[in-house]
């Protein structure tokens, strides 16, 4: 009796077992395939790092300070030898986080402790983006868009902040400074960096000073935070957008006991290799997690070296073999490493078309199927079909640069035009960027080939003044759009009308 119950309860569950199994199985590969509509996204952002300084674009170990792991990402997928971001840290931060021109975000110049300008609430993210499409996000390591709650990762999109470097690194320097200049202790303690973690709520709190001290330790603990990060994303199933705020190579270039010495030209090789190796760690875990496959991963600079500006002990930056450093609108400015990889979906190898940081937003919404908001100007162009190679050209033929809300050059093609001269300090032809200034063009802009003269000596206004009618367009286009979207009140340091 108990045979036959159970051969005609088998008989009759079948059927439904039979359901069940393929319902499972239906489920498993819209699951599989939407785990491939929705890779994950490792950004990492270097600070000050560039064009000359990694190896895979000619710096590396040819100049004391081997950089493998970023090489290999670099030759793993798409190196882009014409990537653009803005003329300083803040501005190319909210050019990425935003797809858009910084001056039109009221970030157009760099944040400093008392400066009103910060990410406002308004703003919609690359972390929003994400966050709409259901991904965990995280970020760990420098910000430098705002101090003011509206301005923290965790009310921009991120659920989490590690190891939290809010404004920047030169503030490590500030206390001895204030205190050989006879600044009280109060006034002190209100200016001094300070490292964040969020809670589960997402409110930041102040884990400890940010000191020159510290610096030898905040990469290796920006790395761990996000190693673990990632490990528990991808045990949870679930896909996530993770963004890795690395704090070299600005100065002060200090680094771990392991790195301290390590390279042959002092302290910025030490912090290059530093950096190389975090990177390496997260590319690591990224493997080591079974991810790797369907992850993106993308690195890039935020804006150029400082061979000249910053405190000598410091310098060694290089920017290849463009005029220029951070600070100015010069190619060497803006022109810096920047690599993607796609296992699969992106093609390695370098690729020399025009692609900017504000391309990321408009990009990566694309591949992930989300929208971008249509009440504000984007200036950011959706790059997914040439990085998928669908198309052999950029979607981007030029890029407009600001110094505050100045437009002081626009690369239209293989062209800059400025508007504006850029003019050593002082007489002084080796003090450019924070340090130099500009003056007022008279007449005619000027116009280089940098294709052909990437030191900009060449000044081509009586032979390609036709260049004019694209340039012309570009700045048109731009001051047409402020008639629908006009851009906040910016900050200056040096006019206040």
């Amino acid at each position: 009796m108990k045979i036959k119950l159970k051969r005609d309860i088998n008989m009759k569950t079948k059927p439904i077992f039979t359901f069940f199994l393929a319902l499972l199985m239906a489920v498993s590969l819209v699951t599989t395939a939407g785990a491939a509509d929705r890779p994950n996204v490792v950004l990492m952002l270097a600070d000050n790092v560039g064009w000359g300084d990694i190896g895979a674009y000619g710096g590396g170990e040819v100049r004391g300070m081997p950089t493998p792991n970023i090489d290999r990402l670099a030759s793993e997928g798409m190196q882009m030898t014409q990537f653009l971001v803005e003329p300083a840290c803040t501005p190319s931060r909210a050019g990425l986080i935003t797809g858009r021109y910084s001056t039109r975000v009221g970030l157009n110049t760099v944040i400093i402790g008392g400066t009103p300008n910060t990410l406002t609430a308004s703003e919609i993210t690359l972390a929003e983006v994400f966050k709409e499409k259901d991904y965990a996000t995280a970020y760990a390591g420098k910000w430098h868009l705002g101090m003011e709650e509206q301005s923290w990762p965790t009310r921009q999109g991120f659920d989490e902040y590690h190891v939290g470097v809010i404004e920047t690194s030169d503030g490590t320097l500030y206390r001895e400074s204030m205190e050989r200049s006879g600044m009280s202790d109060a006034f002190i303690e209100n200016v001094v960096p300070r490292i964040f973690e969020s809670d589960e709520k997402g409110n930041l709190k102040a884990v400890r000073e940010y000191t020159v001290e510290y610096r030898h330790q905040v990469e290796g603990d920006i790395a761990d935070a996000s190693v673990e990060f990632i490990k528990r994303q991808a045990k949870a199933n679930k896909p996530f957008f993770m963004m890795v705020g690395w704090t070299h190579s600005h100065y002060p270039s200090v680094t771990a006991a392991d790195f301290t010495g390590k390279s042959s030209i002092g302290p910025y090789g030490d912090a290059i290799m530093e950096l190389d190796h975090c990177t390496g760690q997260v590319l690591d875990a990224i493997k080591d997690a079974g991810v790797e496959d369907n992850t993106i991963v993308i690195w890039i600079s935020d804006n150029a070296a400082t061979p000249i500006s910053g405190p000598p002990e410091y310098r060694g930056g290089n920017n290849g073999p463009f005029r220029g450093e951070l600070g100015d609108a010069t190619e060497g400015s803006i022109r810096v490493p920047g690599m993607i990889k796609w296992p699969g979906k992106i093609a390695p190898g370098k690729n020399n078309e025009m692609v900017s940081i504000h391309d990321f937003l408009p990009t990566l919404a694309s591949i992930i199927g989300a929208k971008i908001p249509d009440d504000r100007a984007i200036d950011g162009v959706d790059q997914s079909p040439f990085f998928q190679g669908k198309q052999d050209n950029s979607n981007r033929e030029s890029l407009i640069t600001f110094i505050e809300n100045e437009v002081v050059a626009v690369r239209w093609h293989q062209f800059r035009i400025y508007p504006k001269n850029f003019a050593p300090s002082g007489g002084n032809p080796a003090r450019p960027g924070l340090g130099g200034q500009r003056v007022e063009m008279t007449g005619m802009p000027a116009i280089y080939n940098i294709q052909n003269d990437p030191r900009e000596e060449d000044n081509l206004i009586a032979s390609k003044a036709w260049v004019f009618r694209p340039y012309m367009k570009a700045i048109g286009d731009y001051y047409k759009s402020l008639e629908k979207y006009p851009n906040p009140k910016g900050v200056s340091l040096t006019k206040f009308q």
